[in-house]
């Protein structure tokens, strides 16, 4: 078998939805034929998640992903839930725009790129290898084993040195965006929407120099983060397709990390692809309001108890890099407690859910075609909905997309097909383009 899977935990979540009744899994076959189906689809179609963060602790010789850690993405949970690919993603938050800051940025990267290949190369050779090309990731499905992928999100640690660049493809990126929570170097932020303040008004100078070696070396333009006068500068300067690794519908959810309805057929048109992304603010952000708000006071009891506190978003992005890796360490320990705790208040706060985040696959497809949509998860940056909490889930969402009466071929292209289609074109762009520059 290509994964395992507890079978009676998948019946308890395909059968589960807000307004069915609870009943035995032997009374509803249709159900169980949904399970039988969508594990045969796991066993034929190589699944692809496009955006999960790492942290390098959890590369090293005595704590690494072989063994079945606390975060949402390992071996073990990609095995139980038939994730075939994982992009590990090289990520520096946004820092100031200087020589310091450009250089802390880049070491960051560089012990990124080698924690993911001492994972390839020393820890699990045996159970998981790097591809840079779709040829080499289907290969390495073929032998059976899990498949690394490598994308850089933030262009930040690139300073101002494009060779970088170059630099940075060798090491195995594929893809790569050029602004992350803040006005990069290379390009404007959606979070210039907060206060209406750009530095760009789009893409700088210098992020047009980078999107030419982009193009020219094969590495994908992702435009999750930047705002949508950047999209629209990159739309207009590539010579190749773009995809944004993780984003989803702003017509469902009206956050700026989502693409509205015009993005969307810039996308189409470009040829690219939209990988939707499961993060439960970006999905539905007044259900992940309110139960935030419902599970806050339960949070910060346990909290307390470890004498530790909880506090917004925006004062976490302010702490350095130290600091940020214990309170997330902390965290999480707060979130396992309450876990128990949390899934009683379901009934006054419905968590978003799997079913939710289909419907952004769904208005999409509807929207720019089949061809143009894909799935991630953000797993291990804040992603994740009930149902598809970690990679050990990942079949719940092939069971949804089935009950919405996607065909196999249609959920081959979801879960990858139509991003592999998008890298093969993009590196077929760069050797033309590299072979009038010789």
């Amino acid at each position: 078998m290509k994964f395992k899977v507890v079978f009676f935990s998948v019946i308890l979540i395909a059968t589960s939805c807000k307004n069915e009744p609870q009943i035995k899994k032997e009374e509803v076959p249709v159900k169980k034929d949904s399970l039988t189906i969508a594990m045969e689809i796991h066993e034929r179609v190589m699944v692809i998640d496009t955006h999960n963060d790492i942290d390098i602790a959890q590369f090293t010789d005595s704590i690494n992903y072989t063994q079945e850690l606390d975060n949402q993405v390992n071996l073990p949970k990609m095995k139980k839930g038939g994730l075939d690919v994982s992009w590990f993603i090289v990520y520096t938050g946004q820092g100031e725009l200087t020589k310091k800051g450009y250089d802390e940025a880049y070491k960051e990267a560089i012990d990124k790129f080698k924690a993911i290949h001492k994972l390839t190369n020393e820890i699990a050779p045996n159970d998981i290898s790097l591809a840079v090309t779709s040829k080499e990731a289907k290969a390495i499905y073929k032998s059976g084993k899990k498949v690394a992928m490598i994308g850089v999100e933030n262009g930040y640690p690139i300073g101002t040195d494009i060779k970088r660049v170059k630099e940075f493809y060798d090491l195995g990126a594929r893809y790569m965006s050029l602004s992350h929570n803040g006005h990069s170097q290379l390009c404007d932020s959606n979070t210039g929407e907060r206060d209406t303040i750009w530095l760009h008004n789009g893409v700088s100078e210098l992020g047009k120099k980078v999107i030419e070696e982009m193009n020219k070396w094969g590495m994908m333009i992702d435009v999750s983060h930047p705002s949508k006068e950047s999209m629209r500068d990159m739309i207009a300067l590539t010579k190749a397709p773009l995809i944004a690794s993780h984003s989803s519908s702003r017509a469902l959810c009206n956050h700026s990390r989502n693409l509205d309805d015009e993005q969307l057929e810039w996308i189409k048109k470009n040829g690219g692809v939209v990988q939707t992304v499961a993060f439960n603010s970006y999905v539905n952000e007044e259900k992940s309001k309110k139960f935030n708000e419902a599970s806050k006071s339960i949070l910060n009891e346990i909290a307390a108890t470890k004498k530790f506190k909880i506090v917004p978003w925006s004062e976490v992005q302010k702490m350095k890099k130290e600091a940020q890796e214990i309170y997330f360490e902390k965290y999480s320990e707060v979130k396992k407690i309450a876990k128990p705790h949390l899934a009683k208040i379901h009934n006054i706060a419905e968590p978003v859910n799997v079913a939710d985040f289909v419907n952004h696959i769904d208005y999409m497809v509807q929207k720019i075609g089949i061809d143009h949509v894909g799935i991630s998860s953000d797993f291990d940056g804040g992603g994740g909905v009930e149902g598809w909490n970690d990679a050990s889930e990942t079949l719940n969402v092939t069971i949804e997309l089935l009950k919405r009466g996607y065909t196999e071929p249609e959920i081959e292209k979801l879960w990858g097909g139509n991003l592999l289609r998008v890298l093969d074109k993009v590196q077929q762009i760069a050797q033309k383009i590299q072979a009038k520059q010789l």
